[in-house]
């Protein structure tokens, strides 16, 4: 096994630059010899927890970094030592991107020199000059011994003499040169992806990428023995590796989260506070005595939670929900916290566990030891006052809305890569079509020649082939609708943030790997349409129980479910969701002929017929089906009147805040009215989406 470390890799994390996952390019790194190697992702730790996985699979230790880009043109690779460097690295990146923005990170010099300390710093030349000189002499002037000069091979025709001149401006400057393989993808195999993504990237096609496209065919991950071979002419820069990987101790498993205080406490530990609170409400539930079988139960759910160190968790999710309740916020918990019965006697939840013979190890696990995930849903139009308390109680640099990684389904994937190798638009929509819901499993060639296409063109080919590899590959960040996490100290010293919408970088995988908290407040499309539907008289899901059992009635909402078993005879059972619930709807087969179309291809549907009711079963037993993506699709076209302050800090100008109770409410959100010059409102579109 050679000395060489690799210390230049980016992962698909980088978003349209890497061509191959974290997890790919850790077991490629083992198969080739390699005992450690960095993870540097472009202006993001967004890759680094996937990372640590590849590291516990394969026994490749992961050496965590970033690789920066500066407003004066500079790159930079920077590397924590210790655990209090990777929270200066974690601040840096949030002060970028809090100036730049969704997507952008905006850093200067300055703000390098201010978070140096204990980092390493491995600056990206590209040709040497007086310019890359004074880069160096200020690299050695902030990180001192801890600043390097990386020498990659570039493919070109002086590319010995550019390397031999970099090297004697790193010495010049007293910096120390260290050899690097610029890597965006684990195997050879992957450039042609490369190229796609670079192309998506620049939205351009690959025809016309030119010299956007990432420069040279070798940029896979290599063996430690060969590079020595490649850059046999510097043996310092090779043992550099190595001396930066022995100094860069960091692992990500020294992240201790730390769950926030709560006011209940009172010189009590968590678990009192939890036992005493889930007494009182035992109390109030009992007032005769608590049954036998609850006092076991509650014994036991606090036995567990007490040995998994969970109490300061239920604490809070028990804080917020009794917040809400005092503010007269409709709120419920819903998922496998049914099964506790200390949520159903704080109140967090409704269903009695005992009554329905629950079991709580679904919810909680000694065995599992997965942190606990409660959900609770909040009316929907007050939620925004429980995000907004939840920043005012806990501190906006202790809270924030967490990240979900976009990833690549079939349909995206398709799309984007058929732009990318031209493909004429309507061939590229037919081939879309053909993709079902939210399918991740590509289109088989039978679907192709379904269309009286022929599937081995080579254009076509390549499209599906590079589709099927895009397939699940990160196209960005965006923000979960009511995910949040609460820690007791700067949460940017875990991960970054962005200022404006509290967004963490790494996604929800990052929450549960940090064992960080989970609450989702959550809405739904159809409350938007609220109003038509009233018009047409179409009633809510949650209203069914309450309506007399063989009635005629209409109720819509996005399809969930369509089943057609084959003990079922041809009757087709179809689930659908509005914002207060769901609805079961039954189509005989003779039904089910004449609105196949519409029960097959909508998005969103109504359903009208006779309401059975069975003991607790309900169903609508259709007579008529309509197609309702029109109403669906409209939400995209509605122009929302958006004041700016939506899960952010940013004020009101001292003036009235339109979220706020007993705010004069105007027209409805349809028909939000423009509002004049002076008043100076911000319209934003709000983008449909395809709710299979």
């Amino acid at each position: 096994m050679g000395t060489y470390v690799e210390l230049q890799v980016v992962s698909h994390f980088s978003f349209l630059r890497g061509a191959s996952s974290p997890e790919e390019l850790f077991a490629a790194a083992a198969l080739l010899g390699h005992g450690a190697m960095g993870l540097a992702d472009w202006n993001t730790v967004a890759g680094v927890v996937r990372g640590w996985d590849g590291q516990k699979t394969t026994g490749v230790r992961m050496i965590p970094g970033a690789r920066v880009e500066l407003t004066d043109g500079r790159a930079l690779l920077l590397y924590p030592r210790t655990r209090n460097a990777w929270s200066r690295l974690t601040r840096l990146l949030s002060l970028g991107k809090g100036r730049g923005g969704k997507g952008k990170c905006i850093l200067e010099w300055a703000d390098i020199a201010a978070h140096a300390d204990d980092l390493v710093g491995i600056l990206l030349p590209d040709m040497p000059g007086e310019t890359t000189l004074a880069h160096l002499q200020d690299l050695r002037r902030v990180f001192g011994k801890r600043g390097y000069c990386a020498l990659s091979l570039r493919r070109r025709p002086d590319d010995a003499e550019r390397l031999h001149r970099l090297d004697a401006a790193a010495r010049s400057a007293g910096v120390r040169a260290v050899a690097t393989g610029d890597v965006l993808y684990h195997e050879p195999e992957r450039r042609p992806l490369q190229d796609v993504v670079s192309a998506i990237r620049e939205h351009c096609t690959i025809d016309t990428l030119g010299f956007r496209r990432e420069r040279f065919m070798d940029r896979n991950l290599k063996s430690p023995e060969e590079m020595e071979r490649r850059f046999r002419a510097f043996p310092d820069a090779i043992r550099a590796t190595a001396d930066i990987a022995h100094q860069c101790t960091f692992d990500l498993g020294e992240i201790q989260y730390q769950y926030p205080y709560e006011q209940v406490l009172e010189g009590r530990t968590a678990q009192q506070a939890l036992a005493s609170l889930t007494e009182s409400a035992a109390e109030a539930k009992f007032p005769d005595g608590v049954p036998k079988r609850y006092r076991d139960q509650i014994n036991h759910e606090l036995g567990l939670i007490d040995q998994l160190g969970y109490a300061p968790y239920f604490l809070t999710v028990n804080s917020i929900v009794a917040e809400s309740r005092r503010r007269g916020i409709l709120c419920q918990g819903r998922g496998s916290a049914a099964n506790s019965c200390v949520c159903y006697l704080l109140g967090i939840t409704s269903i009695d566990p005992i009554q329905h013979e629950l079991l709580f190890e679904r919810f909680v696990s000694g065995e599992r030891r997965e942190p606990p995930d409660i959900d609770v849903d909040f009316e929907h139009e007050r939620r925004e006052e429980i995000i907004q308390w939840i920043y005012e109680t806990y501190g906006r640099d202790r809270s924030a809305l967490t990240a979900v990684v976009a990833r690549y389904r079939t349909r995206g994937a398709v799309a984007e890569v058929g732009k990318a190798l031209g493909l004429p638009r309507d061939l590229t929509k037919m081939l879309t079509g053909l993709v079902w819901g939210w399918s991740m499993d590509g289109i088989p060639k039978e679907q192709i020649e379904s269309l009286n296409l022929n599937a081995d063109d080579h254009r076509l080919k390549l499209t599906l082939d590079l589709a099927r590899q895009l397939i699940g590959t990160p196209r960005h960040l965006s923000q979960h609708p009511g995910g949040f996490v609460l820690t007791q100290d700067r949460l940017d010293d875990l991960v970054p943030i962005e200022p404006a919408r509290r967004r963490m970088t790494a996604g929800r995988d990052v929450v549960e790997d940090y064992r960080s908290l989970q609450l989702s407040l959550r809405g739904h499309p159809l409350q938007f349409l609220r109003p038509e539907l009233d018009r047409m008289r179409i009633v809510r899901c949650a209203d069914l129980p309450s309506i007399r059992d063989g009635r005629n009635i209409e109720v819509a909402g996005v399809i969930l479910v369509r089943q057609r078993p084959g003990s079922a005879k041809g009757v087709l059972f179809v689930t659908i969701e509005d914002e207060t619930g769901v609805a079961q709807g039954i189509l005989w087969p003779n039904k089910f002929e004449i609105y196949r179309r519409q029960i097959m291809s909508a998005s969103m549907i109504a359903m009208r017929g006779r309401l059975q009711k069975e003991g607790e079963v309900i169903h609508v037993i259709c007579d008529r089906i309509m197609d309702h993506d029109d109403m669906l699709r409209s939400i995209g076209s509605m122009d929302f009147t958006v004041t700016p302050g939506r899960g952010d800090g940013a004020s009101h100008g001292g003036g009235p805040d339109p979220r706020d109770p007993g705010f004069p409410r105007g027209r409805t959100l349809a028909s939000a009215p423009l509002g004049s010059i002076q008043e100076q409102e911000e319209l934003v579109r709000i983008r449909s989406h395809d709710f299979h």
